[in-house]
């Protein structure tokens, strides 16, 4: 753990990036893997033991994974890895090129709305924890908590996450693959987003 002193947390929407109306952002599911016994198969429940990395917001016993703005000064992976680090305190690697998905998120004063005004499209990617800080910008409001992927699904607050980390588990080989369709590359261009058809509150996430 490292106690190296850290930037303030970015504030405003100066440098906000946007795809016509939606607000675009990234973040990330931190991860961890204990390994098991030598001479196990890497791939197997027995041998690793998978940890996420949850945070906490004001007021709410569930807890989400770090996400927010991306701005137009930095790339897609950069944006992913300083929410990270500002909401959570963590550093890492995004190994992979691929997000775990891409959704369309809703704040609730426009989740019945069919225009795109007030909401946001986000990547959220897999992050490989290297370095846990001691403290970090924004620790007053979000707490940290590793959890175990069973615990993480009670936790998470919206059906993305959930599927978010479904997706990392399947990449892992922790559990079998649900889909056999792959997550394109990343661009900026708007057709590459799955839009989520969300059928209630829960399903809504908060930009």
């Amino acid at each position: 753990m490292s106690s190296d002193a850290v930037a303030a947390a970015r504030k405003g929407r100066l440098k906000q990036r946007y795809d016509n109306e939606f607000r675009l952002v990234a973040g990330c599911v931190p991860y961890r893997v204990k390994k098991g016994d030598e001479g196990s198969n890497p791939c197997s429940s027995d041998a690793a033991e998978v940890e996420v990395l949850m945070i906490s917001t004001p007021n709410r016993a569930d807890m989400v994974f770090p996400k927010g703005g991306w701005e137009d000064d930095e790339d897609v992976y950069q944006a992913a890895s300083r929410e990270a680090m500002e909401e959570a305190g963590v550093k890492g690697d995004i190994n992979q090129r691929a997000a775990l998905g891409h959704w369309v998120f809703k704040s609730k004063s426009s989740q019945n709305s069919t225009s795109p005004r007030g909401a946001c499209k986000g990547y959220i990617f897999a992050m490989e924890v290297t370095e846990e800080l001691e403290s970090w910008p924004e620790q007053d409001t979000h707490s940290r908590r590793w959890v175990s992927p069973q615990e993480a699904y009670q936790l998470c607050r919206y059906d993305w996450m959930r599927e978010a980390l479904t997706a990392l588990l399947e990449r892992l080989s922790v559990i079998e693959p649900v889909a056999a369709a792959s997550t394109p590359e990343l661009t900026d261009q708007a057709g590459m987003y799955m839009m989520l058809q969300a059928s209630s509150d829960s399903a809504m996430a908060l930009c």
